[in-house]
């Protein structure tokens, strides 16, 4: 599929799993709210908030409260949790105050950037399973429910994002 096909469907909204700088992610544009419930529905996940791909760091600044210098975790294998500067600000994706950013160190981070739409960035499995780390292993009730499996073009370290808040790392539970 040529870049600007992939740009145009994550516009769309289409659902992928698609590979970061650390794991296989599972992913849509996160404004489009029926497709981020669609990927609540395929892990079977209740109302835990998801993370996103930023598509750059002025949008970042543009819509959360930066308490911490960005460039020394983004583009990375870190999720930055920021605190929304509007409540409602995505709360379909994050109920919450706050919201998780990542910009993975990946070639197809720089797609969604082009696409210029923030995208839901979560681990493929089901919830409370082990993350997936090859394609082969992607079960098959989420491979059939998902547009898109893009192939890993690179290095993933097959560990989760580190979680940095309020400007410091914190393990994952």
């Amino acid at each position: 599929m040529k870049k600007s096909e992939i740009i145009e469907n994550i516009l769309n909204g289409k659902i992928f799993i698609y590979p970061t700088d650390t794991l296989y992610g599972i992913g849509c544009n996160a404004m489009n709210k029926a497709s981020v419930e669609k990927i609540r529905e395929i892990k079977g996940r209740d109302k835990k908030p998801f993370s996103v791909i930023a598509p750059n760091i002025f949008w970042i600044k543009d819509n959360l409260i930066v308490d911490c210098d960005l460039e020394k975790y983004l583009p990375g294998p870190y999720t930055v949790i920021l605190k929304k500067k509007d409540p409602a600000f995505l709360k379909h994706v994050a109920e919450g105050d706050t919201l998780g950013i990542r910009i993975p160190q990946h070639e197809f981070t720089k797609l969604v950037q082009r696409a210029a739409v923030p995208f839901i960035s979560t681990s493929v499995n089901l919830s409370g399973q082990p993350s997936v780390l090859s394609l082969v292993d992607i079960p098959k009730e989420i491979e059939d429910k998902v547009d898109f499996i893009i192939e890993n073009q690179g290095e993933m370290s097959g560990v989760p994002s580190t979680l940095v808040i309020n400007g410091n790392k914190v393990p994952r539970k």
